[in-house]
């Protein structure tokens, strides 16, 4: 047997695995990156669970379902009148697919420009002998690669409720809920989260009758809870059912679709009955089938690989990085490490700054924060300035017609760094960048009061956000 032989391994070509790979080759290691993802046609689909099943194809309905429901509900506002207006889910769907496969095929095209070799299957740990590691190759053939270092980027898959598997028929993971094929009258939703949130609107706005339940008591409890009422109460006008602090007991699929029984906040019994059931618990790191006591690779007891502050694992030259490790399970995180471990695996200082990673929720309106709230600066004992302004005061935000929510900006209150920004609102997605640079560079809310952005723009509210930080705000 022909062994081939890599500076560089990286198991998983979801984002942090892909980039990781490709920042590698560019410093001038030989690289090799395996995944076992497949397309419907049993091909390749290289970028993982956020390209296949996650960021990108939710993106695409997200952005289908805003288009439906601004020509049904909005555009009249705008003088633009329809008539016959159709909705072809099966359509819509395969333009989300198109979108995917667009990205599978650019990553490929990576792949070639940076000359990493690419293997479609399941990758392994073997054994390890004088500081080479053997890694299994199981996918169309059975082969052996070996290395010197070795990237695990195994990714997440999602977490299922105890009892209650997913079919991807009834009980939906966001796998199942990105491929219906037509618009069910009743969805359940277990979880408010990001992924929660983002598909009980996608079929909300496309016509379905959308119930969430989450077992916390409040709403998005990581978010900044003024921000987090905010944008409860845009939802609910919208027409998402949102339920607090209920208990979920047993979960039966029938003739009419899936019972949920649970508990609500008051502790009576409920059944919500509905045809499919979309479950978005969280997600648990991808370890299993990576054969880590074969070369005593240690996992902690959810499973996720221990590491230290640089992504090293117990072993030495073995990497690990994005979902598979601590921290928040984004793409964008994954992918700051995979460039921080390569560049270190070269002998450079790799940069990953967990204080400035930002978070997004795609809905309508976005939310999107980075730093720290208000109640962690509270808990904290930190002395700090807020100021906010609302859209409806925007000019921009006034002619798109979409004046929900506000940015909000905190400071410390002795030397005015800005700790942290939160803003839910029109493309709050974009609007989050300008914060994390002038966190990342430690920034004041004055910097940002002193630096003239565009009229008119949505980012001028950030700009306002700074003022009122020193309660001066020139257009609210």
């Amino acid at each position: 047997m022909n062994i081939k032989q890599f500076d560089v391994i990286v198991i998983g070509g979801g984002p942090g695995g892909y980039i990781a790979a490709i920042r590698a080759a560019q410093l001038g290691f030989q690289v090799a990156c395996i995944d076992e993802w497949k397309n419907s046609k049993g091909g390749s689909a290289l970028g993982g669970t956020c390209t296949n099943v996650g960021c990108i194809p939710s993106k695409a309905l997200l952005q289908s379902s805003e288009h439906y429901e601004h020509a049904a509900k909005h555009f009249s506002e705008h003088g633009i009148g329809i008539t016959g207006l159709s909705l072809d889910v099966a359509k819509m769907v395969g333009r989300k697919d198109n979108v995917v496969k667009q990205n599978n095929d650019g990553i490929v095209y990576l792949f070639k420009k940076n000359k990493v070799t690419f293997f479609h299957g399941r990758g392994s740990f073997a054994s390890v002998k004088d500081g080479i590691y053997t890694i299994n190759l199981k996918g169309d053939a059975e082969e052996i690669i070996i290395g010197k270092h070795i990237i695990v980027a195994t990714g997440s898959n999602a977490r299922a409720l105890p009892g209650t598997p997913f079919d991807e028929i009834n009980i939906l993971s966001n796998d199942g809920a990105l491929r219906m094929g037509a618009v069910p009258k009743k969805i359940g939703v277990i979880g408010s989260g990001v992924i929660g949130l983002e598909m009980g609107s996608v079929w909300r706005r496309l016509g379905a009758d959308v119930t969430i339940l989450e077992s916390l008591p409040t709403f998005l409890g990581a978010v900044d809870q003024q921000i987090a009422r905010e944008a409860n109460k845009a939802f609910t006008k919208q027409g998402l059912k949102i339920e607090l602090g209920v208990k979920v007991g047993e979960i039966n699929t029938n003739s009419s679709g899936v019972s949920v029984h649970y508990a609500d906040v008051k502790g009576e019994a409920q059944t919500l009955q509905v045809d499919k059931l979309i479950v978005s618990i969280g997600r648990s790191p991808n370890t299993v089938g990576l054969n880590a006591e074969a070369v005593g690779l240690s996992l902690d007891n959810r499973g996720t690989i221990v590491v230290d502050d640089e992504c090293k694992t117990n072993l030495v030259n073995v990497w690990a990085i994005g979902d598979v490790v601590r921290g928040p399970m984004l793409a964008h995180k994954a992918e700051e490490e995979g460039v921080a471990v390569a560049e270190r695996i070269a002998g450079q200082h790799g940069h990953v700054n967990f204080n400035t990673i930002p978070w997004v929720i795609y809905t309508s309106p976005e939310i999107a924060w980075v730093g720290q709230t208000e109640e962690q600066l509270k808990v904290e004992g930190r002395a700090y300035k807020s100021g906010s302004f609302p859209f409806m005061a925007n000019g921009r935000a006034r002619a798109l017609g979409d004046t929900t929510g506000m940015v909000k900006m905190l400071a410390d209150a002795t030397t005015d760094e800005i700790l942290g920004v939160h803003i839910v609102g029109p493309m709050a997605s974009e609007l989050i960048a300008e914060c994390v640079v002038a966190m990342e560079f430690r920034a004041s809310s004055e910097d940002i009061a002193r630096i003239c952005h565009a009229h008119p723009s949505l980012s001028e509210a950030t700009k306002e956000a700074a003022l009122a930080v020193d309660k001066r705000t020139l257009n609210f």
